[in-house]
This record gives structure tokens, C-alpha cells and sequence, in this order.
């Protein structure tokens, strides 16, 4: 496996769905992001396991926070050590991002970063640092009224609705930029997990920039039922394909 291959091609490419090119629509009337809930996902490379991925939401007035751990296990661990942190804090009822955080150790190479969107000013803010080299950067970009992060446009979508043949888009920073993630819903399927057998809506991520181009085929596979919880994901990518099936949902 190659470096920002374990996490970050998987959590990098599921920012999905959405109304506009510029600004999010807000959640559907009725719904609600989890008040506290743990999903953790097994990650299989190929045929092979390769880690584990832990997500947990918190919510607090009206903030939601995620939380999302993924770490290499077994041989994939002595091959390649991945032990990636994202945070995400956004506005629940609105869906904006306030704050998009990651600590990521892969292979040798280890960043921090902190990226806030103030939305007063219409400016993203990032900060990262090389905990290996010491090396430190400060960089400033435009962005529209309301936008997604990385992490949490996959639980986003859950908020609108995923309809049969519809296509939905997201705008999504990417570092120094937006990029609009289209999301096309292709089918039903069932999909059999360690919890069970779930009905579900199969949707497919492109975009014609950012992470998601070029990656290969990816796909996110949402229970067909009000609360659209992703049960599964798959990267098909030139290198392999990593699938991660969820295997426990906690309310805690």
C-alpha cells in the first residue's frame, strides 16, 4: 500500500451529496443528526484485513462533532503503519463546516492540520505541520457561503434525499479549494454485514477535481430507510480495492 492510501483515500473520497455548485441546502425536514453514536467499520485491502475505522458523533446545542479513528492491523500493519485522527465540527442545522482537523502518521510521514472556514470573512484558513521535519505552513483561500469537509460530507448526504436515478451536489473543501462532488444514486442492493442483512441505496461519488479524481471508482452504500446510514464503502482503485463493512453501531 502506498502513502495516504489506508484512510485518507477512503475518508478523502466520501465527501458526498448535496443540493448546489455554491452553498449546501440544510438537512430534510425532520431529521437529525445522531445526539451520540460510535459506528466502527472493519477495512479489507483486496481479500486481505487491513485495519479498522472507528467514527463517533457528539452533539452539543447546536454543533455536531465527528470523530473518526482508522488504524492498520496484522501483516498491513508491518507493511505499512497508517494511524490516521480526523475531527470534524459543523453546524447541525445548517450543515456548514466550522472546523476540519487531522493528525496523520503514515509510514514515516507525519502532518497535523487544522482548517477553519470563517465564513464572515468568506475565507478558509489552514495551518499544518510536518512533526517530522518541523516545517510549518499558514494558507489562506476563498470559499462561498456555506460548504462540507472531507469527513463529513459522507454523513451529510444522509440529511437529503437519495432518490433512485436522482444526482446530487456537494461543495466540499479540499485543502485550498472547493470542489462540487456529484453524486449519482444507481440502484438498490442488499448488503449482507456482521450485523445483519440491510436494503440499501447504492450512490457513486465523481468529481472533476480534488481527491476524488482519477481515484477510481468508489461507492457508498446507504440503508434505504429515514436514517440512510452508510453500512458500506468501497474504493476501486488502481493499486486494489479497500472495502469497509460495518460491523458495530453503538448509541454511546
Amino acid at each position: 500500500m502506498k502513502t495516504r492510501t489506508f484512510a485518507a483515500s477512503i475518508f478523502c473520497a466520501l465527501a458526498l451529496a448535496g443540493m448546489a455548485h455554491g452553498q449546501l441546502a440544510a438537512p430534510r425536514a425532520g431529521f437529525s443528526f445522531p445526539q451520540k453514536q460510535t459506528l466502527t467499520y472493519s477495512v479489507d485491502w483486496r481479500v486481505f484485513p487491513a485495519g479498522t475505522a472507528v467514527l463517533h458523533f457528539e452533539s452539543s446545542g447546536g454543533w455536531e462533532r465527528i470523530s473518526a479513528n482508522a488504524d492498520t492491523i496484522g501483516a498491513i500493519n508491518l507493511l505499512f503503519h497508517v494511524s490516521d485522527r480526523f475531527q470534524s465540527t459543523f453546524d447541525r442545522e445548517k450543515g456548514c463546516t466550522y472546523e476540519f482537523d487531522k493528525q496523520t502518521v503514515e509510514g514515516r510521514r507525519q502532518v497535523n492540520s487544522t482548517q477553519k472556514l470563517d465564513y464572515a470573512q468568506g475565507k478558509s484558513i489552514l495551518d499544518e505541520k510536518n512533526q517530522v521535519t518541523g516545517q510549518t505552513k499558514h494558507l489562506e483561500s476563498p470559499i462561498p457561503g456555506c460548504v462540507s469537509d472531507l469527513l463529513t460530507g459522507m454523513f451529510y448526504a444522509a440529511s437529503q434525499p437519495i432518490e433512485i436515478g436522482k444526482t446530487f451536489v456537494i461543495p466540499v473543501v479540499d485543502a485550498l479549494r472547493v470542489v462540487p462532488v456529484t453524486m449519482k444514486v444507481e440502484g438498490r442492493e442488499e448488503i449482507k454485514t456482521p450485523l445483519g442483512a440491510f436494503k440499501t441505496l447504492r450512490v457513486q461519488p465523481t468529481a472533476e477535481a480534488g481527491v476524488v479524481k482519477n481515484r477510481g471508482n468508489i461507492w457508498i452504500w446507504y440503508t434505504d430507510d429515514e436514517r440512510h446510514l452508510p453500512v458500506q464503502m468501497r474504493a476501486r482503485l488502481f493499486w486494489g480495492t479497500i472495502t469497509f463493512r460495518l460491523v458495530g453501531n453503538e448509541n454511546k
